[in-house]
């Protein structure tokens, strides 16, 4: 066993860390509380490489191993989770479908500017009626013969990355027959494609968030993504993917809490010291630096596991669940130990309480994950 990233790793982590600390960390507060998806640093974020890493250099990448993403995913969430989901969806929900199942003239067409940061993609799944029941798609596709396009009607909801200025494609899943669930690619601007205002979320608010609705939208043959009637399966297998980035992001907003608790124990004096002496403190952050440490191995096993080929999807579960979760209870001992200072809304540690919540529900629920987790253990688990 090798639980040590190589020195590449190691100095690549540092790079985003600075990277972080200098343009992210300073403005996270402001954008947070005027509700600003930052452009302008996004953008920073694809010179820097970030949205590229895990693609080929053909393509404008880098080629480099999924768990490098994670690093990126990871150090950005530390600094600001809103920064942090906006590359995890843009990687991958975003570019990634288009990689993994695209022909190689829609990866020519679309997937240098993702690749470069200079467009972002959203992934369209779930609906207003569908939740956690991602099979439960009442999106229509119907192919006109006569215009050679497909024509998509119905509405998605809670979707990422849908309406920056920088979005380019928005890939939905549709049901193109009896039984067959089908993905199909969306420029933006695309007549009939309506982007619904912002979400008022409880956090996450430097993150960009819509409901799409689709009214007789058209786009070409061409655009359809995959297989007829592979949508759903794919789109399950991107979904691993993804509950590895959410974990890494948990991991980067339980290190925070950790951090900035130490920080405040540390320099807060109370009857006669710092507040860090006292057991009440100090065992409820030796608590969460282990669970700290948790959630990082079994996310980067997870990582690793993908790298190697190997089935990785209970991994995912198991850390997207342990990792989210612990991301929660850190938020929440933070709070606690900045005391008052913790409720104000302008500290960073309320800023991460409202952001973590949504760590547990996204990209499959905490139920979702024991769902897998049971099956994957031969119960005979019921969805009821």
């Amino acid at each position: 066993m090798n639980f040590q990233l190589d020195e590449e790793q190691e100095a690549f982590r540092a790079v985003v860390r600075s990277f972080a600390a200098a343009e992210v960390e300073p403005k996270a507060e402001a954008w947070d509380r005027d509700h600003t998806f930052p452009v302008d640093t996004v953008r920073a974020m694809g010179e820097l490489g970030l949205f590229g890493l895990v693609f080929p250099e053909a393509y404008g990448g880098s080629g480099a191993p999924f768990s490098t993403l994670c690093i990126a995913i990871e150090e950005i969430g530390r600094a600001d989770q809103s920064l942090g989901i906006t590359l995890s969806a843009g990687v991958g929900l975003g570019a990634n479908p288009i990689y993994s199942f695209g022909t190689e003239e829609q990866r020519q067409r679309w997937l240098p500017d993702l690749v470069a940061g200079r467009a972002l993609g959203a992934f369209g799944l779930t609906e207003p009626d569908g939740g956690s029941d991602a099979g439960a798609t009442r999106t229509k596709a119907v192919f006109e013969e006569r215009a050679g396009e497909w024509v998509i009607d119905g509405s998605k909801s809670f979707i990422t990355n849908s309406g920056t200025p920088i979005t380019s494609v928005v890939t939905v899943t549709a049901r193109t027959g009896q039984g067959e669930i089908s993905a199909l690619v969306v420029p933006s601007g695309t007549a009939g494609l309506v982007v619904e205002p912002p979400y008022r979320k409880l956090g996450w608010h430097a993150s960009d968030t819509h409901g799409l609705v689709l009214d007789g939208c058209r786009v070409p043959a061409d655009h359809l993504l995959g297989e007829p009637g592979a949508g759903f399966r794919n789109f399950l297998t991107i979904l691993d993917d993804g509950r590895v980035a959410i974990s890494a992001l948990a991991v980067g907003a339980a290190q925070a809490c950790l951090d900035h608790s130490l920080d405040y124990a540390r320099t807060r004096n109370a009857f006669g010291g710092p507040i860090g002496r006292y057991q009440a403190v100090s065992f409820a952050l030796a608590d969460l630096a282990v669970a700290v440490e948790a959630a990082r191995l079994l996310t980067y096993k997870a990582a690793w596991l993908k790298e190697q080929g190997r089935p990785f999807g209970q991994a995912a579960a198991y850390a997207k669940l342990y990792s989210t979760e612990a991301a929660v209870d850190a938020a929440r001992t933070a709070t606690q130990v900045f005391g008052g200072y913790g409720f104000m809304d302008e500290s960073p540690v309320a800023r991460l309480y409202r952001d973590v919540k949504v760590l547990e529900i996204g990209e499959g629920t905490s139920e979702i994950q024991r769902l897998v987790i049971a099956r994957g253990l031969d119960l005979p688990v019921s969805t009821n």
